[in-house]
Order: C-alpha cells, then structure tokens, then sequence
C-alpha cells in the first residue's frame, strides 16, 4: 500500500478541518484487500483498500478520511445498534441502509472548503431527501430501492452501522482504542469545535454541543469527563518486560520491553460545607463510586478529601459508603484543593464536588481539573468556577 500517498491525504485532510485533527491521527490505519474503499470498526481502525489508495487522487482521499471518522465521533455504530434494537432490525440489508442514512447526516456538510467530494458519495438529494438532518431521521424516510441501487457496494465498516465484518480486529486485536480513549477524543474534538466555532459548519456546532452537553444522566457525563482528562496523558510513559515489545521479533535473542501508561491517579476534593444538603453528598459519594470506575475500577488510584472552610485528611478510596464526610461550617475549597495536591504520589486528576459557593484557587493546578456542579447552586453566584476546570452540572434526583 501506498502509505506515503495515504498518510499525505490525511494531512491535507487535517489542514482542511484542524478541528478534527486530534480524531483524524487517532484513526490507526490496516491494509486489507476485503474491503471496496476504506472502512472502519468502533475500535477506531481505519481499514484501506490499497487498490483504492492508488487510484483516487489526493483531494479526494483526504475527503475519505475527513467522511470515515465523522462516523467514530457521531457514534454512528451506536446509534445504529439503538435503532436496530428499537425497531427490531436485522441482517445485511438493514445495516447498508443505516450506512446510507449515516451517509446522508455526514455528507451534506463535510465537502468543499478545501476538501473534494469523492466520486459516488451518498447525496440526500439523490435520494430526493431533505439535507441537514440525523441518520435516524432519514432511516424513517426512505427504503431500500432504484434509488439506492447504486450504492449497494457501500460499506464504510462496523464504524458505520455497528455490523462486524469478518476482517474486523475485534476489541483485543492490535492498536485498538479503549472505551476511554475514544471518549477522550470525542471530548478533544468538540472542545476544540466549541472553541473556534467559526471554522466548523452548522452540523458540527450541534455535534459538539450534543457531546459536550448530552441528555445523559449526570453521572455518565462528568465520568465521561472525567475518563476525557485521564487520556491526556502520555499514552507511553513507562516500559514493563511483563509483556515484550513485539519489536522483539526483529531482534532475535534481544528482549525489548513494551511501553505502557502509567496508571492515572485522581483526587476527589468533597465540598462538606454547610450550604451542601445530604441528599448531596450522597451523590457526591454516588460519583465517587462511578470515579472508581472510571480508571477501571483500581479504588487504589482514588484519594478523597472532604472540605468545608478547612481540609480533612486526604484518604485512599476503599468503599464509597466508608468515606467519612466531616464539614457543615463554611466553605473554601482551596484548602481541599492544597491538600488534595499534597498527597504522594500527586494526582494526575483533580476532581471537585462542590455548589460552587467558595472561591478558588487563583492559579490552574497542575493537572487536569474537573468540577463537579450541584444543579441547585445559584446562578448568580460571582465566584462560579474558573475558565481552566471542565464544569459538569450535577444533579440530585438521577
């Protein structure tokens, strides 16, 4: 395969929308002659035809690979598993038809500005549908006919409909991301979409804005938020001799270690103050729990503090039950802060349950900060969190 022609059109592709740049060099590409054009499974492998590599030119392949992982980050896999389940759907030609559906949602709005439309793309005018809405949408508008008959080559991956191919690498094969990478570039992507909105189109504001504020209950979105600013760090920071690099092979008699990250430690600072009801804290410990889970369930790497107008002792999670909250006077969570950064080893993570009535801290700590926001707390509080802390709104009855 001609990896330099395919690794060129995804940096033209990356020029052409920055702000999916972090999602485009997630995507691992896999040679494999099974597939039309290029594919990819919800694993974030991208799978590619080297016939197709060498006969599509450059512009175009660039809009191939902007078009493949629209899919990853729209979730269309997921959303195609839902739809199925909801309605009852099965077999191939269901599937070709959410891929098409998939299609319609990413293609009214991903080409032009620098990036080529690629012969036989799925139009929703083709199909004689309305442009700018969801796949879901257009599932209920069209069946498969005359009309789609030329596209029934069509197979953008498992990525696409949530389908298995028999070339997929499935989840424990080689370069696949976690759960919690995916969701940090997810997240990656959207902040960056949010933050220069005038370079993403209509389509991919409201994508963003779905991901970054999506109908979830709270505790999957800060755990979401949470698993975001875990993946910032290096994904290879450390080498173990447990598990040998497979560079090995090359080097006979010569063991290499492999790389690994170093598992992320979070601090949890609880705001105890008198303004906090019981009913939460009893969320709060509630996230605490799904915290835990979130590092994939190692309660070794949670600490907790509770925090009022002064910092209790920094303590290791054991159970989210046996964490004692000691407060109910009133609240500077700086202190929390302070000594939650104390602890040794220093957390990579630093997350605050809190209304959001205290001051904070006047400079950005030296991790990653999530804050956890009680949904009660008033919006006219003038010391709301600061720009530099991911603010997730919480709530009490979920």
């Amino acid at each position: 395969m001609d990896q330099e022609k395919l690794f060129a059109a995804r940096l033209l592709a990356a020029q052409a929308r920055p702000y999916l740049a972090t999602a485009l060099f997630a995507l691992h590409p896999v040679a494999s002659r099974r597939v039309p054009t290029m594919s990819v499974d919800r694993h974030w492998r991208c799978y590619v035809s080297p016939a197709f590599v060498d006969r599509t030119p450059l512009a175009e392949l660039a809009g191939v690979w902007v078009h493949e992982v629209s899919h990853l980050l729209r979730d269309h896999h997921g959303r195609g598993d839902r739809y199925a389940h909801r309605r009852g759907l099965d077999g191939p030609g269901e599937r070709l038809r959410m891929n098409i559906a998939a299609d319609c949602e990413i293609n009214d709005d991903v080409y032009g500005d620098g990036l080529a439309r690629p012969a036989g793309a799925v139009d929703p005018v083709r199909l004689c549908l309305p442009e700018g809405r969801l796949m879901e949408e257009y599932l209920d508008m069209f069946r498969l006919g005359h009309l789609t008959q030329d596209w029934a080559w069509l197979d953008c991956g498992s990525g696409a409909d949530g389908l298995e191919r028999d070339w997929d690498l499935g989840p424990d094969g080689a370069h696949g991301l976690s759960p919690q990478a995916r969701d940090a570039v997810r997240f990656r992507v959207a902040e960056g979409i949010v933050g220069q909105p005038g370079d993403a189109p209509a389509g991919w504001l409201r994508w963003a804005e779905r991901a970054l504020h999506p109908p979830l209950p709270w505790r999957d979105l800060l755990g979401a938020a949470v698993r975001a600013a875990v993946g910032a760090r290096g994904a290879a920071d450390d080498y173990t001799y447990g598990r040998p690099s497979r560079r090995s092979v090359g080097l006979p008699g010569v063991v290499l270690p492999s790389a690994r990250r170093t598992p992320p430690r979070v601090g949890v600072v609880i705001d105890t103050s008198g303004s906090v009801s019981d009913a939460e804290l009893g969320s709060a410990l509630l996230e605490v729990a799904a915290i835990g889970r979130a590092v994939g369930g190692r309660r070794d790497l949670v600490t907790v503090v509770s925090c009022d107008a002064a910092a209790g002792t920094v303590r290791p999670l054991c159970r989210a039950e046996g964490i004692s909250l000691v407060g109910g006077g009133g609240t500077d969570l700086r202190a929390g802060f302070t000594a939650a950064l104390r602890a040794r080893p220093r957390p990579d993570v630093l997350v605050a349950l809190t209304d959001g009535q205290t001051p904070w801290p006047a400079h950005r700590p030296p991790c990653r900060t999530v804050v956890g926001l009680f949904a009660r707390a008033s919006s006219g509080w003038e010391d709301r969190p600061p720009a530099w802390a991911r603010v997730v709104t919480i709530g009490t009855g979920t």
